[in-house]
């Protein structure tokens, strides 16, 4: 986002803050929902988008637009959510449709907070993500768009299915529908991300040869942590082709220190000899 939605955008993750401390896990659940809901009409809409986010209406009137649009359609509290978002000023209207899919992202996080399952829904994203990962003929089949989405949809219920909690369900049915244009695998690697940061924490991807013990993760993390001075997520893939050492990334930085690395550095010098 550029600078003036990234205030805008600002300015309704506070109010959602402010809605989530007095609210029920279920409520905010619901209300996510519905933002949602909105979100995916935006997206359908884009004439709706560009009037919504229109520069030469006041931000007053664009949330009257959105109110007679939605209003009795959907909760007060997501109206109200969401007319915080659109009464502010957006640089596109690719960009209010962005923000209205985070703030319902951040609004299903808040909910796993205050339930307590926050951090379990960030590991099931990140191992679902493993499992896709793993799979190129089921990463195919989740990330295809002539595949219909009701079918993809049901694909993941059927794999989720006992297997993790509602909202990482809710999450990643979020992520086969573009979250922020991205592709699937891509939308879920930020929906982890966002979960980590709602906690506090940087993620750190950390691919190895063999998986580290306990004792090695938890050493490894409090060093990133010393690093970042922030708490960190360790997020380990196994790849034996890395032949041994470890990759880490944390955001743009990534520490390589994998024998393949070194393998490649040692192979390019010596055929540009």
């Amino acid at each position: 986002m550029q600078a003036a939605s990234r205030e805008s955008y600002k300015v309704a993750a506070e109010r959602l803050d402010a809605y989530v401390r007095g609210a029920e896990p279920s409520a905010v659940t619901s209300t996510a929902d519905d933002i949602l809901s909105v979100a995916a009409l935006l997206r359908r809409e884009p004439r709706l988008r560009r009037a919504l986010s229109d520069p030469a209406r006041s931000g007053e009137d664009r949330a009257g637009l959105l109110n007679g649009v939605f209003g009795g359609k959907i909760s007060a509290e997501a109206l109200d959510l969401l007319a915080a978002l659109v009464a502010g000023r957006w640089s596109a209207p690719s960009e209010l449709l962005d923000g209205a899919e985070r703030l319902g992202v951040e609004a299903l996080l808040a909910s796993a907070d205050s339930a307590g399952e926050l951090g379990e829904v960030e590991d099931e994203l990140f191992r679902f993500g493993q499992v896709v990962s793993g799979s190129p003929e089921l990463s195919n089949a989740l990330a295809d768009p002539a595949v219909p989405a009701e079918r993809r949809a049901t694909l993941v219920d059927q794999l989720l299915a006992g297997k993790a909690r509602p909202i990482t369900g809710y999450l990643v049915g979020v992520a086969l529908a573009g979250f922020g244009g991205r592709r699937f695998t891509g939308a879920l690697t930020r929906l982890v991300e966002l979960a980590a940061d709602r906690r506090d924490r940087q993620v750190a991807y950390v691919t190895v040869a063999a998986p580290l013990s306990d004792d090695e993760e938890r050493r490894l993390g409090a060093r990133l942590s010393a690093m970042y001075g922030r708490e960190v997520s360790v997020r380990q893939t196994v790849d034996p082709e890395v032949l041994g050492g470890v990759s880490v990334r944390v955001g743009s930085d990534l520490y390589d220190g994998t024998v393949l690395r070194r393998l490649n550095e040692t192979r390019n010098a010596l055929v540009k000899r």
